[in-house]
């Protein structure tokens, strides 16, 4: 709409591209014009109004008109919204928060301890598999028949041979009772010798019984079960092998706890009893765990390093969630003593032949890459020393996107149609 009231306008009903409307006018006559942006949804409506618009009658007399008013930086970055929203792209204000001093140092996942059960044999014999695909990681239900152990014929064999000499011995002293019970009425010996031989009887009786039930015991089949829920960690025997009543046979994890040890350089050994916490990610991975997040609690720490290691280990006992594997190496950044900071995501800095950057978005669609001198990183933000004043909205996802754009040439050189 001009000063003097006439109006020229255009309308679009729905979205070009998903989230873009565009509204191509030419303008009827030059003029000083209010461009107002009428929006109106069944949810809301809104109304913008860019006030004293000029209007030329070609475009020389616009370049003409507009000479010397272009105050933009020229260092400054065009990336559209059109641009953004085709790829993962978010911001975030520099912020000033807790930081904690940072040790990064390497570790590993553990299983934690009372969180395994371990599967024994109860008797000598060949043991089998229950089940064909029995394997690392299999979930397992409390009951479940894991191994089969049978007793062998050789075992059996000789427990026969002993069973038969035992009731033999039996036998014998209970003739030998017998005699004597009669030989004591009458006195005929003593009653200390009565006592001795019934002593014996008592011993035979005892022996026989003993390899009874150990035959009895040899000759069943028996089913080893999983004694807990959880999955099957390790199996350390083979299908088909001679087992001894005892021997370790598989592992089952619950699979609630784990334990993370980060091995600390002994220079940092006098500020060992200051880590309270930790964050750490596994080497294939970008996403980073805290253990504040996952009921972690710091267990122990090392006194004095053990077989030549040049470390101390540092030990948190941490919730098991997906993604955590345990036996994985990890990278992890110990953490004490707080103080406020000035912090960006880590996702947010690039890097160039060692110099570190990000890029601050000036206004809706223009950006800036900033030079930045950084401190320490504990996993998810990086202290920032200069380059940046709080407030200040970071590019933390898509940034990449921006530097390739401009590498290049693919910017455009205006913003929306209108």
């Amino acid at each position: 709409m001009d000063q003097a009231g006439q109006a020229q306008s255009i309308t679009a009903e729905r979205p070009e591209v998903p989230g873009i409307f565009r509204l191509r006018m030419t303008p009827e006559k030059k003029g000083v014009y209010n461009l107002v942006f009428d929006i109106r949804t069944p949810a809301f409506t809104d109304q913008i109004t860019i006030e004293k618009v000029g209007v030329f009658p070609d475009e020389k007399m616009a370049r003409l008109a507009t000479r010397g008013m272009n105050t933009d930086d020229s260092s400054d970055i065009t990336w559209l919204k059109e641009q953004a929203w085709k790829v993962e792209f978010a911001n975030a204000p520099a912020q000033i928060m807790p930081f904690s001093e940072v040790v990064k140092t390497s570790g590993q996942l553990l299983h934690a301890p009372g969180d395994e059960a371990v599967l024994t044999a109860q008797i000598n014999g060949i043991l089998t598999y229950a089940e064909k695909q029995v394997v690392s990681g299999t979930n397992m239900a409390v009951g479940t028949t894991l191994f089969t152990i049978k007793g062998t014929d050789v075992a059996l064999s000789g427990l026969e041979e002993d069973v038969r000499r035992a009731e033999n011995e039996l036998a014998t002293a209970q003739k030998q009772y017998d005699r004597a019970a009669e030989l004591v009425k009458d006195k005929l010996i003593s009653e200390k010798e009565f006592l001795e031989i019934n002593r014996r009887l008592e011993l035979a009786r005892s022996q026989r019984d003993q390899v009874s039930l150990s035959k009895a015991f040899n000759k069943k089949q028996a089913n080893v079960r999983v004694p807990v829920s959880g999955y099957l960690n390790d199996i350390l025997v083979d299908n088909g092998v001679y087992v001894q009543a005892g021997q370790p046979l598989a592992t089952i994890s619950k699979g609630r706890r784990l334990v993370l040890r980060a091995d600390l350089s002994q220079k940092y050994f006098s500020r060992i009893q200051s880590f309270r916490a930790a964050n750490f990610k596994s080497v294939e991975s970008r996403y980073v765990y805290a253990t504040n997040d996952l009921n972690g609690k710091l267990i122990s720490t090392g006194k004095s390093v053990t077989g030549g290691s040049p470390f101390l280990p540092v030990y948190f006992e941490i919730d098991r969630t997906a993604g955590l594997i345990p036996g994985s190496s990890v990278e992890v950044f110990l953490l004490s003593n707080p103080k406020p900071s000035l912090v960006i995501p880590v996702t947010a800095l690039l890097e160039e032949q060692g110099v570190f950057y990000a890029y601050v978005q000036t206004s809706g669609e223009r950006f800036q890459k900033r030079e930045l001198q950084i401190g320490a990183s504990d996993g998810m933000h990086v202290q920032v020393l200069s380059g940046i004043m709080e407030g200040e909205r970071i590019v933390t996802r898509g940034a990449y996107q921006i530097k390739l754009s401009t590498a290049t040439g693919t910017m455009p050189a205006h913003g929306h149609e209108h």
